[in-house]
């Protein structure tokens, strides 16, 4: 019976992996809001009470395909953090953006899934919230083992701007200063800003060399954070 059970779980995880990569090939060729089950299940063979077991709707499909997304460039950029590990922050900020540009140009319509236009009709669960957090709790990781060991040059704090400074440090990050936290939030933002830039084609005709571009624009990113260039 234990066999039996193994055959179908593996059977499961075989079927859910090509309905998704399917989803993926239709993402591409027609965008995001035109993902359609039946589609999917017409290309696989199946029909589409038998998709419908393993994804019941098309916001099931597609909220699977933004976790599998998000979690994935948050396992580039946690992959850069580790190789980087013992070298200085800024160093391993750099090495964390330019992991995340690479994925991204590297799967541009998985990307636009996540960082481009909203859905017509989906509005993502909170499922997707935690993938989502993945590359900026790397980013603060790296600021917080700054500012507990070499010290960070905390950027200015304008007077009013303060009280939302202090909201934001209070929810998402209350042992940092929260002129840190402001300048992490505004850094992860500007990040993706360049990113998308890239992935859909704001830079053509404009940067040439993206990769030095990018490399440059994320370590300035680090040091408006406070992040130090050298010892």
């Amino acid at each position: 019976m234990t066999t039996v059970r193994g055959a179908r779980a593996r059977a499961r995880v075989e079927i859910t992996a090509a309905i998704k990569a399917e989803a993926r090939t239709q993402l591409a060729a027609e965008g995001a809001a035109k993902l359609s089950l039946r589609a999917v299940a017409r290309e696989l063979g199946m029909v589409s009470s038998a998709l419908y077991r393993y994804f019941p709707s098309r916001d099931d499909l597609l909220t699977a395909l933004i976790v599998d997304a998000y979690d994935a460039v948050g396992a580039a950029a946690e992959g850069a953090a580790g190789e980087t590990a013992g070298q200085r922050p800024l160093v391993r900020w750099t090495a964390v953006c330019r992991a995340v540009r690479a994925w991204a140009v590297a799967h541009p319509h998985e990307y636009a899934l996540i960082y481009g236009s909203p859905v017509p009709g989906y509005t993502a669960p909170q499922d997707t919230n935690a993938p989502a957090a993945r590359v900026g709790l790397v980013l603060v990781g790296i600021a917080r083992e700054a500012h507990e060991d070499e010290g960070v040059a905390l950027p200015p704090l304008p007077d009013t701007v303060r009280p939302e400074a202090v909201r934001i440090a209070a929810d998402m990050a209350p042992d940092l200063p929260p002129a840190l936290v402001v300048a992490l939030v505004a850094a992860w933002s500007q990040l993706f800003g360049l990113v998308s830039f890239e992935v859909f084609g704001q830079f053509h005709r404009l940067v040439e060399d993206r990769d030095a571009f990018f490399t440059t624009a994320a370590r300035r990113l680090g040091q408006d954070v406070g992040l130090l260039p050298r010892g």
